[in-house]
């Protein structure tokens, strides 16, 4: 029996070997290749990938699939950041993109990204035709395609995007305010990126885990906090003022303060908004999933600026950027874009970002977040995964159709539908609930604004799933 591919928010990921084999990826991306050519104009295709296990191989094979069906490969032979990709995708003005990758997932997974002529990751209305196509190709096994007659044009990716980097981050000012970077690509995409363009423009950089590792040293390529003991302790021996991160494809970002602090994706995203609207004076809006922090909320409140909160998946906010709605856009799994860049995730930017937003105010991020908090209240947001029993996720499925006036002691007073269930209570504390398509889990979101009350409102979230 044919495997079913199914692009979710960030396309299709699966274990190599075991579903993500050869045939499967034939049969992938002769999905894409039948879109691609059903669309009007030029049928280039980019294709890319990550430094993952095979990528190249991968790489190879789609190229000669897309050539089969009357696409025109043009073949990236390095392995390249998933917002550079993006930008190419715009720059050539291609028919889309092909991206080897499976981002942050653990080193036993690969996937495919598909990103459309804007640069974006491809909406539903676009992935249920791809999935339609591969559906239509039944459950033989699809012949390998026939070797080109001459070699695939090639781009490098890097020098285009690291010169839009420098028109989009102020450089000078990182360079006057002297301070030093620590940068950790954990052995990914972004290797060569970050650490080049900063070195470039006069900043003392060091970097940890840089270079090709496709085990992403035995765990996830996942820039969180209790993998980032490495880049803490280069920061404490150069005295750096940031570390910045990336995740495997470099799409998410990770950030350490000074003293060698995690700074949450979440209270990132609220930083640079503050920031962006100061410094560049943008005001159109702000966009966040509704899972991400309501103190962007309170910071829209305070600029009177456009708030837009969008279903978890950045395509939504890609569409805003496209459309120039917004200044800044972010989700709090770390992902986030800019006004004037691509509408797409991108890790090196925000690290970027951050640093200059450092050196410009010259406080650490801990001082600044105080004065943020200081400005709109406190926030204190928690991402959880309960894991149900099939009896516990049946009732729960049911359960979320439901509009509960409680949750704990506290009164509902406004329920949110944009993307599961979110709930926001009188004390203007919240708890979203959003159930995984792939596995018996609820992803549950809440957000406290005090300290003190973070684990009653877990409680809480947690005890209403189960009653």
């Amino acid at each position: 029996m044919a495997v079913e591919i199914k692009f979710g928010t960030s396309g299709w990921r699966a274990i190599v070997a075991e579903e993500f084999t050869m045939t499967n990826v034939r049969r992938a991306v002769t999905g894409i290749a039948k879109y691609v050519v059903s669309q009007p104009g030029e049928h280039a295709v980019l294709v890319g990938r990550d430094p993952r296990f095979m990528g190249e191989m991968f790489v190879a094979e789609a190229a000669k699939v897309l050539a089969a069906h009357g696409v025109t490969p043009v073949v990236i032979p390095d392995a390249a950041p998933t917002p550079a990709i993006s930008y190419a995708v715009r720059q050539r003005k291609a028919a889309g993109a092909i991206n080897f990758t499976a981002s942050h997932n653990p080193p036993e997974y690969n996937g495919i990204k598909f990103s459309t002529p804007d640069g974006a990751p491809a909406l539903p209305e676009v992935t249920k035709q791809i999935e339609a196509a591969i559906h239509e190709l039944g459950e033989g096994v699809v012949a390998p395609a026939p070797e080109p007659k001459k070699k695939f044009a090639e781009i490098d990716v890097k020098p285009d995007y690291l010169k839009r980097l420098g028109e989009l981050v102020n450089f000078p000012a990182i360079k006057k305010a002297g301070i030093k970077v620590v940068f950790d690509p954990f052995w990914g995409a972004a290797r060569g990126y970050s650490c080049h363009i900063l070195r470039e423009h006069g900043v003392e950089t060091a970097t940890v885990h840089d270079y090709r590792d496709v085990l992403f040293g035995g765990h996830a390529p996942e820039p969180d906090d209790h993998l980032l003991g490495a880049c803490k302790a280069k920061m404490k021996e150069t005295g750096a003022a940031v570390g910045i991160a990336t995740d495997g494809d470099a799409d998410r970002f990770g950030i350490v303060d000074g003293d060698g602090t995690f700074i949450q994706p979440n209270y990132i995203i609220a930083l640079l908004f503050d920031y962006l609207v100061e410094t560049r004076g943008w005001r159109n809006g702000v966009a966040k999933s509704v899972a991400t922090t309501n103190m962007i909320n309170a910071l829209a409140e305070l600029h009177k600026i456009p708030l837009y909160e969008t279903p978890v998946g950045f395509k939504y906010i890609g569409e805003l950027i496209n459309e120039d709605k917004i200044a800044i856009g972010g989700e709090e799994s770390a992902g986030l874009t800019i006004r004037g860049h691509v509408p797409e995730k991108d890790g090196v930017i925000a690290g970027l970002l951050v640093t200059e937003m450092v050196a410009v105010r010259g406080k650490s991020l801990g001082e600044q977040l105080k004065e943020l908090f200081a400005k709109v209240g406190e926030f204190y947001p928690v991402r959880e995964n309960f894991r149900l029993t099939p009896e516990v996720k049946e009732k729960f499925v049911e359960k979320v159709k439901t509009d509960p006036a409680m949750l704990g002691p506290h009164k509902v007073t406004q329920i949110v539908r944009t993307d599961g269930l979110k709930l926001i209570l009188d004390d203007g504390s919240w708890v979203c609930y959003r159930l995984s398509g792939t596995e018996p889990v609820v992803r549950v979101y809440s957000e406290a604004r005090k300290r003190s009350k973070i684990e009653a409102l877990s409680t809480a979230a947690k005890n209403w799933v189960l009653e």
